[in-house]
Protein backbone atom coordinates (compact mmCIF):
# COMPACT_ATOMS: atom_id res chain seq x y z
CA UNK A 1 0.00 0.00 0.00
CA UNK A 2 1.32 3.52 -1.08
CA UNK A 3 0.70 6.68 0.92
CA UNK A 4 -1.14 8.09 -1.46
CA UNK A 5 -3.57 5.11 -1.33
CA UNK A 6 -4.43 5.81 2.20
CA UNK A 7 -4.87 10.17 2.12
CA UNK A 8 -7.45 13.02 0.05
CA UNK A 9 -6.47 15.98 -1.53
CA UNK A 10 -8.96 17.73 0.49
CA UNK A 11 -8.19 15.69 3.93
CA UNK A 12 -4.88 14.80 3.81
CA UNK A 13 -4.46 12.52 6.77
CA UNK A 14 -2.72 9.24 6.45
CA UNK A 15 -5.53 6.54 8.79
CA UNK A 16 -4.70 3.55 10.18
CA UNK A 17 -6.34 1.17 12.77
CA UNK A 18 -4.36 2.75 15.39
CA UNK A 19 -2.91 5.84 13.92
CA UNK A 20 -3.52 9.41 11.97
CA UNK A 21 -1.03 11.57 10.42
CA UNK A 22 -1.40 14.56 9.35
CA UNK A 23 0.48 17.61 7.59
CA UNK A 24 1.05 19.71 11.04
CA UNK A 25 3.68 20.46 13.21
CA UNK A 26 3.57 20.02 16.96
CA UNK A 27 4.93 21.60 19.61
CA UNK A 28 5.24 21.43 23.75
CA UNK A 29 4.30 23.75 25.92
CA UNK A 30 4.34 23.20 28.89
CA UNK A 31 2.65 19.50 29.96
CA UNK A 32 0.44 20.00 26.54
CA UNK A 33 1.13 20.41 23.30
CA UNK A 34 -0.26 22.02 20.21
CA UNK A 35 -1.05 21.59 16.22
CA UNK A 36 0.12 23.97 13.94
CA UNK A 37 -1.59 22.74 10.51
CA UNK A 38 -1.42 24.14 6.75
CA UNK A 39 -0.22 23.66 3.66
CA UNK A 40 2.87 23.50 2.34
CA UNK A 41 4.35 27.88 3.22
CA UNK A 42 1.66 28.63 5.87
CA UNK A 43 3.97 29.33 8.22
CA UNK A 44 3.89 26.39 10.45
CA UNK A 45 7.70 26.01 11.03
CA UNK A 46 8.31 29.44 11.14
CA UNK A 47 5.80 29.41 13.99
CA UNK A 48 7.16 26.92 15.49
CA UNK A 49 10.48 28.07 15.27
CA UNK A 50 9.29 30.86 17.25
CA UNK A 51 7.24 28.96 19.95
CA UNK A 52 10.63 26.72 20.44
CA UNK A 53 12.66 29.57 20.69
CA UNK A 54 10.26 30.89 23.76
CA UNK A 55 10.75 28.11 25.70
CA UNK A 56 8.76 25.29 23.62
CA UNK A 57 10.08 22.02 22.73
CA UNK A 58 9.69 20.70 19.04
CA UNK A 59 7.48 17.25 18.83
CA UNK A 60 6.82 16.87 15.20
CA UNK A 61 7.74 19.30 12.03
CA UNK A 62 5.60 18.96 8.70
CA UNK A 63 4.08 16.06 9.36
CA UNK A 64 2.59 14.73 13.13
CA UNK A 65 1.46 10.35 13.80
CA UNK A 66 -1.61 10.71 16.52
CA UNK A 67 -2.69 7.82 18.90
CA UNK A 68 -5.12 7.68 21.35
CA UNK A 69 -3.30 6.83 24.65
CA UNK A 70 -5.31 6.75 27.73
CA UNK A 71 -8.27 9.07 26.74
CA UNK A 72 -5.44 11.93 24.92
CA UNK A 73 -4.02 12.85 22.07
CA UNK A 74 -0.60 11.78 21.78
CA UNK A 75 1.77 13.28 18.78
CA UNK A 76 4.86 12.33 17.98
CA UNK A 77 7.03 12.58 14.90
CA UNK A 78 7.32 9.52 12.01
CA UNK A 79 11.00 7.90 12.69
CA UNK A 80 12.50 9.66 9.81
CA UNK A 81 11.77 13.19 10.51
CA UNK A 82 12.00 12.76 14.14
CA UNK A 83 14.05 15.31 15.69
CA UNK A 84 14.89 17.59 12.47
CA UNK A 85 13.06 20.65 11.45
CA UNK A 86 13.07 23.22 8.49
CA UNK A 87 13.71 27.08 8.43
CA UNK A 88 12.87 28.27 5.56
CA UNK A 89 15.82 30.03 3.96
CA UNK A 90 18.71 28.21 5.85
CA UNK A 91 17.82 24.29 5.58
CA UNK A 92 16.87 21.48 7.30
CA UNK A 93 18.13 21.74 10.99
CA UNK A 94 18.54 19.45 14.29
CA UNK A 95 19.26 20.49 17.60
CA UNK A 96 16.44 22.42 18.73
CA UNK A 97 14.67 22.08 21.74
CA UNK A 98 12.51 18.97 21.38
CA UNK A 99 10.83 16.14 23.44
CA UNK A 100 9.64 12.58 21.66
CA UNK A 101 5.68 13.21 22.36
CA UNK A 102 3.05 15.66 23.71
CA UNK A 103 -0.48 15.96 24.99
CA UNK A 104 -2.26 17.39 21.91
CA UNK A 105 -4.78 19.81 23.76
CA UNK A 106 -5.43 22.36 21.19
CA UNK A 107 -5.72 22.55 16.77
CA UNK A 108 -4.35 25.79 15.37
CA UNK A 109 -5.33 26.26 11.26
CA UNK A 110 -2.90 28.74 9.63
CA UNK A 111 -4.76 30.84 7.36
CA UNK A 112 -3.19 33.08 4.88
CA UNK A 113 -4.99 36.50 5.20
CA UNK A 114 -5.50 37.97 8.49
CA UNK A 115 -8.94 38.88 7.09
CA UNK A 116 -9.43 34.78 7.99
CA UNK A 117 -9.67 35.33 11.39
CA UNK A 118 -13.14 35.76 12.68
CA UNK A 119 -13.11 38.41 15.59
CA UNK A 120 -15.72 36.27 17.05
CA UNK A 121 -15.84 32.52 15.94
CA UNK A 122 -17.83 29.73 17.41
CA UNK A 123 -16.22 27.29 19.43
CA UNK A 124 -15.25 24.68 16.72
CA UNK A 125 -13.50 21.17 17.29
CA UNK A 126 -11.64 18.30 15.63
CA UNK A 127 -11.51 14.54 16.22
CA UNK A 128 -8.75 12.43 15.69
CA UNK A 129 -8.39 8.81 17.12
CA UNK A 130 -11.75 9.41 18.60
CA UNK A 131 -10.22 12.51 20.65
CA UNK A 132 -12.33 15.73 20.06
CA UNK A 133 -9.92 18.29 20.69
CA UNK A 134 -11.06 22.43 19.96
CA UNK A 135 -9.61 24.47 17.02
CA UNK A 136 -9.29 27.88 16.36
CA UNK A 137 -7.73 29.52 12.63
CA UNK A 138 -5.11 32.04 13.75
CA UNK A 139 -3.03 34.07 11.11
CA UNK A 140 0.88 33.25 12.19
CA UNK A 141 2.10 36.18 11.47
CA UNK A 142 0.15 37.82 13.94
CA UNK A 143 2.52 40.33 16.66
CA UNK A 144 0.71 38.42 19.42
CA UNK A 145 0.07 34.82 18.32
CA UNK A 146 2.27 33.12 21.03
CA UNK A 147 -0.05 35.14 23.13
CA UNK A 148 -3.16 34.07 21.08
CA UNK A 149 -1.76 30.27 21.26
CA UNK A 150 -1.28 30.49 25.29
CA UNK A 151 -4.87 31.94 25.96
CA UNK A 152 -6.36 29.10 23.69
CA UNK A 153 -4.16 26.24 25.57
CA UNK A 154 -5.56 27.51 28.52
CA UNK A 155 -9.23 27.64 27.76
CA UNK A 156 -8.37 23.76 26.23
CA UNK A 157 -7.08 23.05 29.63
CA UNK A 158 -9.31 24.67 31.83
CA UNK A 159 -7.34 27.21 33.32
CA UNK A 160 -9.77 29.95 31.48
CA UNK A 161 -13.02 30.32 30.55
CA UNK A 162 -14.31 31.71 27.45
CA UNK A 163 -17.62 34.22 28.53
CA UNK A 164 -20.43 33.06 26.17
Amino acid sequence: MHVSDLTRLDDPRIVLPDMTQIHANCVALGPHAILLRGPSGSGKSNLALRLVRAGGRLVSDDRTDLVAHEGKLIASAPIQIARLCEVRGIGIVRGLAHQAAGDVRVLFDLVADPAGVERMPEPRSETFCGISIPSWKIWPFDMAVEAKIEVALALATGEMQLET
